[in-house]
Formats: structure tokens, C-alpha cells, sequence
């Protein structure tokens, strides 16, 4: 029986500094990311990144706008591994520098776009930065090329 993994992931950006909050992932896999994590049961997806943010990075966020969908998809077990995207810059509280995740660390938006993206977040940006994306779609089996379709 496949299985459904659904996730949030939260670009939070200070509007004084232009800089957006990342982490220096370590755990199940490693690259550049925006916090988020794993919906618990009978948890929405909003409740979800809230909380996700609170516990990787000490901070409260608030008016989360929605940014469209990560979508995975095992071509050979038929897994999914849906990501909830949303964007902030409503904030409050004091940056807890590393979890569990790895470390924290604001990055000039620039910075992080010059990024390379193979294991990263700069691969999602646009779903992020433009608003004519509602979905990112990737169909993979095995070690065979990851290809993003955007939607």
C-alpha cells in the first residue's frame, strides 16, 4: 500500500535585513532549507508550520501566506511526499542558532539563490519569489536524474 508524507516547509524573511531564515540541514538529508517538518494527526497544515518553526527555530510566526505545493512521487512504490509551501515575514522571539535539523542562520535572499541546488531550497524559490507557480512536481525511480516540472 503506498504511502502519503505530508510536510510543511516556511520561507520566513526579515523585511529589515532582506534576509531570509535557512537552515544547514544534517539530519535525513543535507542542503540548504527553510524549516518545516511533518503534519501530526488531526494538526492543519498552518498549525503545522507554526509549530515546526517554534520548535527548529525559537521563533513565532504569523500570516502565513500559502506559496503552492512540493509534490514527490515514487515511480516504483508509489509513494507521495506532498510539501505545504508558505512565506512570512510577520515574526517574533529570538533565533535558537541550531536544533535538531541542523543550524539556523539568516541569508540574504541573493546569497541563497546563488546557492547551488541540488540538495537544496534554491530549486523551490520560484514557488516562493513568483506567483505564477502553484506546483512543483518531481517523478523518480531509483537513482535515475530528478526532473521539476513546474505547474
Amino acid at each position: 500500500m503506498p504511502k502519503t508524507h505530508l510536510t510543511t516547509m516556511v520561507m520566513l524573511t526579515d523585511e529589515k535585513t532582506g534576509c531570509a531564515l535557512v537552515q544547514d540541514r544534517v539530519k535525513s538529508w543535507k542542503g540548504w532549507s527553510f524549516p518545516g517538518g511533518h503534519v501530526e494527526p488531526n494538526e492543519s497544515f498552518v498549525g503545522c508550520a507554526v509549530r515546526e518553526m517554534r520548535e527548529e527555530t525559537g521563533l513565532e510566526v504569523r500570516n502565513l501566506k500559502p506559496c503552492g505545493v512540493v509534490h514527490w512521487l515514487n515511480k516504483r512504490t508509489f509513494d507521495r511526499y506532498v510539501v505545504f509551501l508558505y512565506k512570512s515575514c510577520d515574526f517574533s522571539g529570538e533565533l535558537t542558532p541550531e536544533c535538531d535539523e541542523g543550524r539556523n542562520c539568516w541569508m540574504p535572499l541573493e546569497a541563497l539563490i546563488a546557492t547551488p541546488s541540488e540538495n537544496s531550497t534554491p530549486k523551490y524559490l520560484p514557488m516562493f519569489l513568483e506567483d505564477r507557480f502553484s506546483e512543483v512536481f518531481c517523478a523518480w525511480c531509483g537513482d535515475e536524474p530528478r526532473k521539476f516540472v513546474y505547474k
